[in-house]
């Protein structure tokens, strides 16, 4: 009764195009943020913020990244964990040469570093598409992983091959390193998802965003109306590329602190990323959140419950996690091929109508 549109009146354009027209959506919206800014930040603690909230806010960034990519544009694209160790490196390289700059520089340069490195691998989509350019993107993703470890100068000629953040602070409170409080992290990562994501709703909105759907769903007919492929693939791939770098950055300086790029940014990275969009919904930035957090918050509950409900050895509850996390995946592609996104809109579809729903 409360999710209508009776009453709700519109008397612009602009309050009629608005993200949330419907009044209960804005007022949910809200109270979203005013719980992650007034209320997380004093009940979080070192598990949730390691294990559920960090890990949440940054492959939601990336996910938004690789879905203004493919599920905008509809350029198919392996590469996310090289790009992110793109901007992790560059994220490190910053830190030890330049100590007076601040960690929002440091992670804005990282991203524009990263966005030059997907402009230049993007150059292939302007001749080939589809599964040939899933190839291409997964030889950038090969390339760019063998690089930084082959390449003694991006990890400052360490004798192991890592790297580690140093301790860096804003406005007097540690963001990075061990001495980094849980809400100091919290509070920095949310602030570059809120910018982000409001960053991208209003560019897939925009005459870019429309450029970009036209060559997804039909590149020939896109350029016959003036549409220019060449200006509108090369700005996905820049725009994605900077959304992947500033999550690899984060994910290196804020989350882990120090990472091996193998490891951390291998091909199971892009795979966890393309999962998440998959899942979530193509083309839709709701669908970037609701992918991470099935990919993040599934595997803790069922940890959970395998070893601390159904007392299963770990090992077991490991190997059972991912059969489990691979049935629902595609559970949810066979039920719902377009998405977490779409169940959701149907779900308010079926409220606004109710109690006649069809």
């Amino acid at each position: 009764m409360f999710y209508r549109e009776a009453g709700d009146f519109k008397t612009s354009y602009t309050t009629d195009n608005q993200t949330f027209p419907i009044a209960f959506d804005r007022y949910r919206y809200y109270f979203v943020l005013f719980v992650a800014l007034a209320v997380i930040p004093f009940v979080i603690n070192d598990y949730w913020s390691n294990a559920i909230l960090l890990p949440f806010l940054i492959y939601a960034i990336a996910a938004m990244g690789l879905n203004i990519l493919t599920g905008y544009c509809g350029q198919v694209s392996l590469g996310t964990g090289g790009f992110m160790a793109v901007g992790a490196y560059t994220s490190y390289k910053l830190m030890t040469a330049f100590p007076w700059m601040d960690m929002v520089t440091i992670t804005l340069l990282s991203g524009f570093m990263t966005a030059i490195v997907g402009v230049m691998f993007g150059l292939p989509s302007l001749r080939i598409k589809g599964f040939y350019l899933a190839v291409a993107t997964l030889a950038a993703q090969f390339f760019l992983v063998w690089l930084f470890n082959k390449v003694p100068w991006f990890y400052n000629y360490s004798a192991s091959g890592q790297i580690n953040a140093p301790e860096r602070t804003m406005f007097g409170l540690a963001i990075t390193g061990p001495n980094a409080e849980s809400w100091v992290k919290y509070l920095f990562c949310l602030g570059f998802v809120f910018v982000l994501a409001w960053a991208a709703r209003n560019l897939t909105r925009g005459s870019i965003g429309r450029q970009w759907m036209a060559i997804r769903d039909m590149d020939i007919a896109a350029e016959i109306i003036g549409v220019n492929p060449l200006k509108a693939k090369l700005t996905a791939f820049a725009v994605s590329s900077f959304y992947v770098g500033v999550s690899g950055a984060l994910l290196f300086t804020v989350y882990l602190g120090a990472v091996e790029v193998g490891e951390a940014y291998g091909i199971t990275k892009s795979f966890l990323v393309l999962f998440m969009i998959i899942i979530g919904g193509l083309g839709s930035i709701f669908g970037a959140f609701a992918g991470a957090a099935f990919m993040v918050l599934l595997p803790v509950l069922l940890r959970n419950v395998l070893t601390d409900v159904l007392g299963w050895d770990t090992a077991l509850a490991t190997h059972f996690e991912f059969v489990i996390v691979g049935a629902l995946i595609m559970f949810f592609l066979i039920v719902e091929p377009h998405g977490l996104a779409r169940l959701w809109a149907l779900l308010k579809e079926k409220l606004r109508l109710w109690p006649f729903p069809h």
